[in-house]
């Protein structure tokens, strides 16, 4: 049975400058299950329980073992997105091998203005947050126009990597609904422990439907933002019978 070990790579994020947006705003944490390069080899099971998770923040994004689907936690409630594009609710006892998750407490609130597409939307935060802010948790809630997400299917050991397991993935177009993403932007000197970028999950304000966002163009949404300033990673412990996939 895999263990997690007891020890934690605290990882200090300092910021030299912040700009007017984050003057005399308070720290954040991070608590990161595992790393993204060790999802991307195939490493999916972990032992951290949802309810231990759960003590670690309010608000996050992340998997369920056995890369089952995609998970999103806001105000507290986690919820597991499945490959049937349905949102079920997460019992505590399930595991994840790979979870980002904080207390959300915002900064500042901004208004969204209206985006066409992912890259629009990359863009216009670019331009409202200062590039030295480091990581950042983010919540944009309103209106949505179009949302492309998509859910993978459970995988069954061996694991295959992750690239291979995105093949089966299932994609669905959500239209002129309402709802929130949930993410973070990660610096690129994260890079293995994390995805540098952005890297939201999305769910519908009625809770029926979700998951990875592919692409989205909004309508009216306002976008709260956390500095965060320390990361710490709980590490999952080598197995014998896990082989990397190369």
């Amino acid at each position: 049975m895999r263990r997690i070990l007891s020890v934690l790579l605290i990882l200090s994020i300092v910021v030299a400058a912040f700009g007017l947006l984050y003057a005399q705003s308070a720290d954040h944490a991070i608590f990161q299950v595992s790393t993204f390069h060790a999802l991307k080899q195939g490493k999916y099971d972990g032992e951290t329980t949802f309810e231990e998770l759960k003590k670690h923040g309010d608000f996050g994004i992340g998997t369920v073992n056995g890369l089952d689907g995609e998970v999103i936690a806001l105000n507290g409630e986690f919820f597991q997105i499945k490959a049937d594009g349905n949102v079920y609710s997460i019992a505590d006892q399930e595991k994840t091998p790979f979870a980002v998750v904080t207390f959300f407490k915002p900064d500042k609130t901004r208004s969204l203005p209206r985006v066409s597409g992912m890259n629009d939307l990359q863009e216009a935060l670019d331009r409202m947050l200062p590039s030295s802010a480091g990581i950042l948790a983010i919540r944009i809630a309103g209106e949505f126009k179009y949302v492309k997400v998509r859910s993978v299917p459970r995988q069954e050991n061996p694991y295959p990597g992750l690239e291979d397991a995105l093949k089966h993935q299932t994609v669905f177009e959500l239209k002129n609904v309402r709802g929130t993403l949930v993410g973070f932007r990660f610096p690129n000197y994260i890079d293995g422990v994390n995805v540098p970028g952005y890297h939201f999950h999305f769910i519908t304000a009625d809770k029926k439907a979700g998951g990875h966002t592919l692409d989205c163009s909004t309508e009216d949404a306002n976008v709260d933002v956390a500095r965060i300033s320390t990361l710490s990673v709980m590490l999952l412990e080598d197995s014998k019978d896990f082989i990397p996939s190369r």
